[in-house]
């Protein structure tokens, strides 16, 4: 399982927040916990974490844990494929090209936003 998976923000968001007590989300991230330097940043820019600066620094530790992949020109050029072939949305369009470049697995709720790109999905329960 290591380096399968690309996990999207949402996920992150949940599990952060103990929305999810999935327990193959846990196996996931100490196996596979990846994400798109696009995530790193809808994460830390989440709302909450300017209003509670102890939970700004624990979303901090927790994201450090990660494997970031960055924004290079490979995955920009797959990005802009993405964009006009679907016609997605920037932040989907990077994260879906990460995976796609990177041949990851996306982990999300939003199923939808990556459908189109021929990436597998996995889901994961929420409480």
């Amino acid at each position: 399982m290591k380096n399968k998976y690309l996990i999207d923000t949402n996920i992150i968001i949940y599990f952060f927040n103990g929305i999810t007590n999935d327990d193959s989300l846990m196996d996931i991230l100490r196996a596979s916990f990846n994400i798109s330097i696009i995530t790193k940043i809808e994460f830390l820019s989440w709302h909450k974490l300017l209003e509670d600066e102890e939970l700004n620094k624990k979303a901090k530790e927790f994201i450090s844990n990660a494997t970031i992949y960055e924004l290079d020109e490979v995955v920009a050029n797959q990005t802009v494929e993405n964009r006009q072939k679907y016609k997605i949305k920037t932040p989907d369009a990077i994260i879906g090209a990460t995976a796609i470049v990177h041949g990851f697995e996306i982990v999300t709720n939003n199923a939808d936003d990556f459908k189109n790109l021929g990436l597998k999905i996995t889901t994961i329960k929420l409480k």
